[in-house]
């Protein structure tokens, strides 16, 4: 699975996000960008289970020196794996060890029952303090210092994800037959 063809914005507002792990898992499974698959990197050793499907945006550089992560609001779990065109409504603002790691959190652009959702405003409260306590309890038992700064709109994601685009220009290929990447 080569994803140096997949452009990280294929339009204005709309991300390409590949899923690393569907919504439901504990297991914590990473893109090996050497073998072009996905690896299982762990099993999480605590009761709290991934609340939505997760991943990251390819052909991205974040501030830890990963690919930016994001989160994919679904109302099935998809796969390890598979690439969701989608629109991102805000951001999670934390810290992982001090490192600023900000989480993208999207809707899809294929569901019609969640068009209308353009803003981190129209998420229960309740729902987004989930989200934001599983990484304070998943990451708190791997035994690092994890720092929850809140919640912040979609203009604040659309910044985030102009700052992690290399500034290279670089040529991205369309795949043919995927609506995915155009």
């Amino acid at each position: 699975m080569d994803l140096s063809l997949i452009p990280p914005s294929p339009m204005k507002g709309i991300v390409n996000l590949v899923v690393e792990i569907p919504a439901g898992s504990r297991n914590k499974y990473e893109y090996c960008s050497q073998a072009g698959i996905m690896a299982l990197d762990r099993v999480l050793h605590s009761s709290v289970r991934y609340p939505f499907d997760y991943g990251f945006i390819p052909n991205t550089l974040a501030e830890d020196g990963a690919p930016l992560d994001a989160m994919v609001i679904m109302d099935e779990p998809t796969f390890a794996g598979c690439l969701i065109k989608a629109r991102p409504i805000g951001v999670l603002d934390m810290h992982d060890c001090g490192a600023y790691d900000g989480k993208l959190l999207c809707v899809p652009s294929a569901n019609p029952r969640q068009e209308k959702i353009k803003s981190i405003k129209q998420i229960a409260p309740n729902q987004l303090e989930d989200v934001a306590e599983f990484f304070r309890t998943s990451k708190g038992l791997d035994g690092r210092t994890v720092q929850i700064d809140g919640w912040r709109d979609y203009e604040v994601a659309e910044e985030i994800l102009r700052k992690c685009i290399p500034s290279k220009k670089k040529t991205f290929k369309v795949l043919k037959k995927s609506s995915v990447v155009k």
